[in-house]
């Protein structure tokens, strides 16, 4: 972790069980609403393993895509799976970002500020770097009230440990996480024409193994948590979230909705 981020990053391939593969899922609606244009510069804030970048260029025929990301293993990882010259991965601080202001025709960030304690300066910093006239975009997930899967756990976890429950009201009172906060944060930062949205996918999972598998990684809050568990501990914890997950029926496929607040703007010109 860093003083710019409250996220667990440690490995690629852990990320993708965690987010990637839902920031992929995410992708495409996310753009649908921020918009993408040809011939654009586009930078993308806190890329992760990369879904955003990659989305871009399908969507659009960009003319660059940066995309930086506070942990060097992702960008490792989205690196390594690159083949269009046009994207470039590299690591930077959201809220210290080494880009020349009014550098980007569009600026997005998805999944990132609530793992962002200094919100508002990510922010700032994003429309610094945005050119005036250019796209501001962001997307976080409805952590309290829209995304069922990470809530199954940890209402589960809270309800067998006073220090889960800590966590979960840590991990549910995020900046940027409430209805109307990312669109008051824009306003604040000066930009112009602002609108909010809920953007919606599922979440779907194979069977319980599928589901736990990111909870044995380094990944993200719920990871780190099940880390600090004993033996027992832990697998009394898997028996109470593998009876949620059930719900008394045979294991197998399931599917959650999964709710993301977004939001974007225009700098002024």
């Amino acid at each position: 972790m860093n003083a710019s981020s409250t996220f667990a990053a440690a490995d690629g391939d852990g990320y993708e069980l965690v987010m990637g593969r839902w920031s992929k899922r995410l992708a495409m609606p996310f753009l649908d609403f921020a918009g993408a244009r040809d011939g654009e510069r586009v930078l993308d804030v806190g890329c992760g393993t990369g879904h955003l970048a990659q989305a871009i260029v399908e969507r659009s025929m960009p003319s660059e895509v940066r995309a930086i990301d506070l942990a060097a293993a992702y960008i490792e990882h989205a690196r390594s799976r690159n083949r269009d010259p046009r994207v470039v991965f590299e690591v930077d601080d959201a809220c210290a970002m080494k880009f020349a202001d009014h550098t980007f025709d569009r600026v997005h960030s998805m999944l990132v500020l609530h793992f962002v304690p200094q919100a508002a300066q990510a922010v700032s910093e994003m429309r610094r770097v945005v050119k005036p006239g250019g796209v501001v975009a962001a997307a976080v997930w409805d952590v309290r009230g829209g995304f069922v899967a990470n809530r199954m756990f940890f209402d589960t976890a809270a309800a067998l440990d006073p220090k889960a429950n800590e966590r979960r009201a840590r991990n549910y009172t995020r900046p940027m996480t409430r209805p109307g906060e990312l669109s008051r944060t824009w306003r604040e930062a000066g930009l112009q024409d602002v609108v909010e949205a809920a953007l919606s996918i599922r979440m779907e999972f194979t069977s319980f193994e599928d589901y736990w598998a990111p909870y044995d990684g380094r990944e993200g809050p719920a990871a780190e948590y099940v880390a600090t568990l004993g033996k027992a501990e832990r697998a009394k914890l898997i028996d109470a979230v593998r009876a949620a997950y059930l719900d008394g029926e045979p294991d197998g496929a399931r599917s959650y909705a999964a709710l993301a607040w977004a939001v974007k703007g225009i700098a002024p010109k």
